[in-house]
């Protein structure tokens, strides 16, 4: 019985331990100790077969026009890729949706002549009724060309970090493979026939001459090669700047930057994964490598480089590893048991050293990948268990059994959210802004005769084309107060020009509600017109509000100031009716045409204000 108890504890303590991990908890933290070791490992060399044509600041800096581009331009990146030399262009972009068709067919057109293209697509899950799967395909155009497409769904982890690779998903009993699979099939050149040459099994999936091991029954393990910018990255907007391509974001300065690649090679007989890295939309993770968020263009090159050379990632064969468990666990609650605790203690540092040191000489040299928070717990136990055996056996009280359990079996867990509140601070710094106010003028009356729906839908229009036109112009809209829109200029990144934006922004305004009255006009709604004031000058900026709910906002007099301009454009004829400060006025007087109005005494100042009309922007066309 003696001995049945040595052998049937480790046992217990082993199943417990394998339970514990069915917790999501326990289970993340396995994924962040063996996303450890590719930080302790550092990055690996890429062959270079492989690059990445980013859509980043510089892109829309350069192009300076909002998301999603035309396709014209994405069609112009094919064309400039394949004169650059490039083996595939796989596009990490969705074109899942129709757009303008004569941009869908100028894209799948040139993609059809070139050939050597992939695109993306989805597969859909609902959350609710996970038997619904729907896979959302590239456009008609692109299909109707015969062109490959992969799906790019991320396998994210409870923690949210990407650790594997989706291969393949099933749909209608087939097999819907990855934009990865599908570029592996096409390395070589473009394949109508690509799928024939892929055979699967439960163990890997035979990809002509590359056999990715599968885990999860559609994964793969992704071997990363370093964090954010591993690869080689060049800007969308590089490509496309050839003598054919006007850049709005040079203002005019020709560059041509697609000819220095060109004349470099940089994409010559390479494969080009096309995507965003840009925060704004949206498409970064993280990963094992950094807690910087990786792009998903990043993620879908580090699995192809991964399976170009066969670098795999292997888990290590889960049975033997059960074996080897099952034999330390015996062998060590044995020892532990036989050994004073002052000894017992050492050798369980040691072999949790030893242990640590293994795991990583087998992720490092043989690429396999062990267990490691699962057998550091086991052993843990195993010597907490055996000290709490020596307590039994010498019989002490139950207090003092008690507490050693306390002691060595529920390790003390401080969970303080907050340690130095006083720390929590919010407000601002003081800088220049320009601040734009627009209002529609007697809405309140408008509303009145129209009916609830008809007035939220053509605010709604109204609003949307308003706010993009901010957007377009370098601004940010503050916030909304009913039908007025509060833009600031200058946060959150200070620019010096932000009262000439401003005044492109407020004659923008003008030019697209002309065109909405136009077209109001001709579905028999009824017009309305508006008033802008602008003013620049010092005020506070930053997370405002209470200590619980921050708003990001400018406050103080130039604020106030901006709202009184708007205001008085109902007491003076004026083309736009868009009025400015002096200080406006002031800093960019030699870059418009404007027209001096008065001197009034606004609501809160006790100094008489010049404002001015604003006519025009020299150089510049609203629209």
């Amino acid at each position: 019985m003696k001995h049945l108890k040595k052998l049937l504890i480790p046992i217990i303590i082993m199943l417990l331990v394998k339970l514990l991990f069915w917790i999501s908890f326990f289970n993340s933290q396995e994924h962040r100790a063996q996303d450890a070791l590719f930080r302790l490992r550092g990055a690996k060399p890429v062959s270079g077969d492989i690059v990445i044509v980013a859509i980043d600041d510089v892109t829309f800096q350069a192009l300076n026009r909002p998301w999603p581009y035309p396709r014209e331009l994405h069609a112009k990146l094919v064309e400039n890729l394949n004169l650059a030399g490039a083996r595939q262009i796989i596009f990490d972009v969705e074109f899942t949706e129709d757009s303008n068709p004569v941009s869908d067919s100028t894209l799948a057109a040139q993609c059809a002549v070139v050939q050597n293209v992939t695109f993306c697509g989805k597969h859909l899950r609902d959350p609710e009724n996970p038997d619904h799967v729907q896979i959302q395909k590239p456009i008609s155009p692109i299909l109707a060309g015969k062109l490959n497409w992969g799906l790019v769904n991320m396998a994210m982890d409870r923690d949210g970090f990407i650790r594997d690779y989706i291969l393949f998903e099933e749909f209608d009993k087939k097999p819907v493979y990855s934009l990865g699979v599908v570029a592996l099939a096409n390395w070589d050149g473009y394949r109508p026939d690509w799928e024939s040459s892929i055979t699967r099994s439960k163990a890997k999936i035979n990809v002509g001459e590359y056999h990715i091991p599968v885990i999860k029954g559609n994964k793969a393990l992704i071997n990363y090669y370093g964090g954010a910018n591993t690869f080689q990255h060049y800007s969308y907007s590089s490509v496309l700047d050839d003598s054919s391509m006007a850049m709005p974001g040079y203002q005019g300065v020709e560059i041509d930057e697609f000819y220095d690649l060109l004349n470099r090679g940089v994409f010559k007989d390479k494969t080009v994964l096309v995507g965003a890295t840009i925060d704004e939309l949206h498409d970064k993770f993280p990963t094992p490598f950094s807690n910087k968020l990786t792009a998903g263009v990043e993620i879908h090159a580090n699995f192809l480089e991964m399976a170009r050379h066969g670098d795999y990632l292997h888990p290590v064969n889960g049975w033997l590893f059960l074996l080897l468990e099952l034999i330390l666990a015996i062998a060590l609650f044995y020892l532990l048991s036989r050994i004073k605790p002052q000894h017992s203690v050492m050798i369980a540092i040691a072999i949790i050293a030893v242990f640590l040191a293994g795991s990583f000489l087998l992720f490092a040299k043989l690429n396999t990948m062990i267990p490691i928070v699962e057998v550091v717990i086991l052993v843990i136990l195993l010597y907490v268990t055996a000290l709490v055996s020596h307590y039994l056996r010498a019989q002490k009280e139950k207090k003092f059994i008690k507490n050693a359990f306390q002691q060595y079996l529920a390790p003390e867990l401080v969970n303080q959210l907050i340690k130095h509140p006083e720390s929590l601070k919010y407000g601002g710094i003081l800088q220049e802004v320009t601040v734009l106010f627009s209002d529609i003028v007697s809405f309140t009356t408008y509303s009145e005769k129209h009916k609830p729906e008809e007035t939220v839908q053509i605010l709604k229009e109204y609003l949307t084309e308003m706010v993009k036109t901010v957007i377009k112009n370098g601004g940010i809209v503050d916030k909304f107060v009913g039908d007025e829109i509060i833009a600031l200029y200058a946060v959150p990144l200070y620019t010096e020009d932000h009262a000439l934006q401003a005044c492109k922004t407020a004659l923008d305004m003008r030019a697209c509600l002309d065109r909405l009255l136009a077209k109001w006009k001709a579905e028999g709604v009824e017009p309305f017109d508006f008033g802008v004031g602008i003013n620049t000058g010092q005020a506070v900026v930053g997370n405002l509000g209470s200590e619980m709910i921050f708003d990001y906002t400018a406050i103080g007099d130039t604020i106030n100031l901006g709202a009184r301009l708007e205001a008085l454009t109902r007491d003076y004829d004026t083309t736009h009716r868009i009025i400015i400060s002096e200080n406006t006025y002031a800093k960019i007087q030699n870059q418009v045409e404007a027209r001096y109005l008065d001197e009034v005494k606004v609501k809160g100042k006790d100094l008489a204000v010049r404002i001015y009309e604003l006519l025009s922007v020299k150089g510049f066309t609203p629209g």
